[in-house]
């Protein structure tokens, strides 16, 4: 019994002092402060952060050029020339507003554009109203 007693005790000392293999983790746990400087991950992933874009707020570059148009790194805006350059067609396009089906002449290649995405836009509705 002195025998039995003995190892008993020396297993309950090896319980007490080294936790048995399925209670330990075997993987390293993340440290919080990396995980706060990591991007937050949206359903498409990481959230981009949005940039600033400075503002041109000089009005006689604002008259003078086309701001925006230089995308180099070096070089500067394109200046504006007087409207007897340009030509005469441009005065004349449509920027108030877009013109409805109706009033659009049906021989004309805009007029069959404009019928071809109305009817693809309403073929797609119609797709996703579909049950599989």
């Amino acid at each position: 019994m002195n025998n039995l007693t003995m190892a008993l005790s020396l297993a309950k000392q090896r319980i007490l002092v080294a936790p048995l293999p399925a209670l330990v983790r075997s993987f390293a746990a993340k440290p919080a402060a990396a995980a706060s400087k990591k991007k937050k991950l949206g359903k498409l992933g990481p959230i981009m952060e949005k940039k600033v874009i400075p503002v041109e707020t000089d009005a006689t570059k604002l008259v003078n050029y086309v701001c925006g148009s230089n995308y180099l790194k070096s070089g500067e805006d394109i200046k504006l020339k007087p409207d007897s350059e340009y030509p005469e067609w441009l005065w004349t396009l449509n920027t108030e507003r877009i013109i409805p089906l109706d009033e659009l002449d049906p021989n004309s290649k805009q007029y069959w554009r404009r019928l071809r995405k109305l009817a693809l836009r309403r073929n797609n509705q119609l797709s996703k109203l579909k049950k599989f």
